[in-house]
This record gives structure tokens, sequence and C-alpha cells, in this order.
């Protein structure tokens, strides 16, 4: 999407530490307690990544960042610079689009299962629903929502271009999809990726219309909770605090930091409301592309991608997964994330090294993309 002191839920449940220096910590299988990570090559590649999350708030203005990094034998440790404002240990964050990975995730296992085709026409799926200047759902594939080759209108543009008015507001996503659908179409269909999120409030509804049951409901049974993913949860309706210890989130304008923690994310919907933390997103990163959430032939289509008009030239665009080329020479699997108040960068490596990145406001340069981008690729590539 395009999206101070350190808020809590009940401290009682999480016992948390904050944050002023760098912690590192390591869990050994889910549940088990952190112990020292001690080993030299873990040690310098942590160094690095915290100094470039000390960059991101001293040099490049972020209030506060934080980093999860997963080994491939699941040791996660987590690491927050010295500088800026406080951050909980692993804390809940808005994660933006990078839920657009989940929602494809729920699609492809539809496909295994006999219930969706990726070639079929949307209007199979949806009759009747897509139409409007230069687009049409009898030749719109479904494929071409999770790729963003459809070349249906965004509806951010226009719900979302001054959040500070709408965070209280609650959208149904028929309300979005009409936004969407009453723009004419600027962008050619099936060329390449150009980025709209309205594809996934329209894969949302396509979940929903085949399964006959709620979108959250879905990504809740078929993935969040097959993972144990204890920090991942779709909002409930008109819920707008984050549940548990999270970083503050903020919209900069002019300088000035507003504090947009909480907000009814409703106007995000499919394409990007979910909220997890960063450990959460490496462990679902490692499931997806490890084989153990899609089947091999689905994954495979996942993976499968095309140009983006949106991203680096070394981002490549799949079925709601995104291949990210790396300075130190091969590829990772990932999906930023971009919400009013969070920024997350998360991929992980075909053997399972995996890192997400979080910094608590958007940036408003191309210079601050790329720095976050730069520790991401640090994380995966420091040994």
């Amino acid at each position: 999407m395009s999206n101070k002191p350190i808020e809590r839920g009940n401290p009682l449940s999480r016992n948390r530490l904050l944050l002023g220096a760098l912690v590192a910590t390591t869990a050994l299988a889910a549940g088990a307690a952190p112990v020292a990570l001690a080993d030299q090559e873990a040690r310098e590649s942590d160094r690095a990544v915290r100094q470039g999350l000390e960059r991101l708030v001293t040099a490049h203005g972020f209030p506060s960042a934080m980093a999860s990094v997963r080994e491939r034998d699941g040791r996660t440790r987590f690491l927050a610079p010295r500088a800026g404002e406080r951050v909980p240990v692993d804390g809940q964050v808005r994660i933006g689009s990078a839920g657009k990975m989940f929602v494809s995730a729920v699609v492809m296992q539809l496909v295994a299962e006999g219930k969706v085709d990726l070639d079929a026409p949307v209007e199979t799926y949806l009759p009747g629903l897509v139409r409007g200047e230069g687009f049409d759902g009898r030749e719109i594939a479904v494929h071409q929502l999770l790729q963003h080759t459809s070349g249906i209108p965004e509806y951010t543009d226009v719900v979302a271009d001054d959040v500070l008015a709408i965070r209280h507001t609650h959208y149904e996503p028929h309300e979005l999809l009409d936004v969407a659908l009453a723009r004419p179409r600027t962008v050619p269909q099936n060329e390449k990726t150009y980025y709209s999120n309205t594809n996934y409030v329209l894969a949302g509804l396509l979940v929903q219309r085949v399964t006959g049951r709620p979108l959250g409901e879905e990504i809740t049974r078929r993935v969040i909770e097959p993972l144990g993913l204890r920090e991942t949860y779709w909002p409930g309706v008109g819920e707008e605090r984050i549940r548990e210890a999270h970083p503050r989130g903020y919209v900069v304008k002019d300088g000035t930091r507003t504090d947009i923690s909480d907000l009814d994310p409703s106007w995000a919907w499919s394409a990007g409301n979910l909220v997890a933390s960063p450990s959460d997103l490496n462990k679902f990163l490692a499931a997806l592309v490890g084989g153990r959430l899609v089947a091999p032939e689905q994954l495979a289509r996942m993976q499968r991608t095309v140009e983006a008009d949106r991203f680096p030239s070394t981002w490549h665009y799949g079925l709601g997964l995104m291949k990210i080329d790396l300075s130190c020479g091969g590829h990772a699997w990932g999906h930023g994330g971009d919400i009013d108040g969070y920024e997350t960068r998360d991929a992980v490596t075909d053997d399972g090294r995996a890192a997400t990145v979080v910094v608590t406001a958007l940036p408003d340069s191309n210079e601050q993309v790329e720095a976050v981008n730069e520790v991401l690729d640090t994380a995966l590539c420091a040994r």
C-alpha cells in the first residue's frame, strides 16, 4: 500500500523487553527460550545490519527501525539501533502489501483444490462485477489480478490521498472497488506489472465468493493457524488498535510527525490490512518458499515473474511474490509493504535465510527507499 514511547497491548501477555540498544536472540524451536547466538559469523552479520539500521534513523530521519533475521535452521535474531525511539522486541506492525503474499497463497491453495483456474476470466467467479472504461472482467484472467497485469485502475490514490482524514473511517470492499471502476484505464493490460491495489481487492472478493467464507477467516484457517503465526492476525471490523506491543508509526509531513498507529485499516482490506511481527513474517516466507504452504506446481507459478513498473530494476513481480536480485549474487523472494505508519521490506533466499526490516514512517524520497532496501540486502547477504 502507499500507503515517541512504546504502545503496548497487554504487557503481561508478552513479557517483552524495551530496546535502547541492539538485542540479539535466537529461538531453537517454536516456544523455546531465547539463547545467545555466539558464533563469529552471526555477530559480524548482525553488526552490519545494525549499522544499516542506525543509518536509517540518524542519516535518513526515520523515527525508529528494527529487523529480524532467521537462519536456515530456524534460529531467529531481533536487531534494533541504539538511535531513535525505542522499540519492543519483535513488535507487531501493519505489514501493508506484504499481506498480498497471504492472499495469493490462499488463491493458490484453491487452485490446487480445483476450485479456481488461474487462466479463467475473473467473470467466472465474479460475474458482472468488473465493468469499466477500458476493462472488462470477461477479458481479465485471474492470474492477471495476482500479477498486477490487468490494467485495472488504482483506488488508493482517491480513497487514501489524505489518510489522516480517513483514519477512523470504515470502508466495505465494494466501496473501494466502486472508486476504482469509476476511473478509466490508463495503462496497458498484460504487458508488465502496473501495480494496482484494486487487483487484490478483487482477489479477496474472489476468495470469498469461491469459499463462501470471509477472507480473514480463510487466511487465518489456511495460513496463520497451520504455520503457528502467533503474532499475525486479520483485524476485526472496526478494530483500530494494534493488539500487542508495537512501535508507534508516524505520518511525517513538513518535518512534523503525527502518530498514526491507531487507524481503521479497512481501506487497505485484502491489499494490505494484516498485522504481524517481523519474525512471523520471516516464518511465513520460509514456509511459503520452502514448499510447506502451497503445492510445488502452484509455487512455481507464483515465482514466474515479469517486469515491474514501480520497483527497482532488480525486483521482478510474480503472483503476489517478488524476485529480488541480491548484491552478493543470487536472489530472494518476498514482497515489501507500505501502509501509513510502517514500511516493511522482507525476503527469503532459496536456502531458507529470511529477513524483515521495518521503519516506522513511509519514505518520502528515493534515497530513503533505497536505504531501507539496502538494509534488507545486507541482512540476506552478510555472512
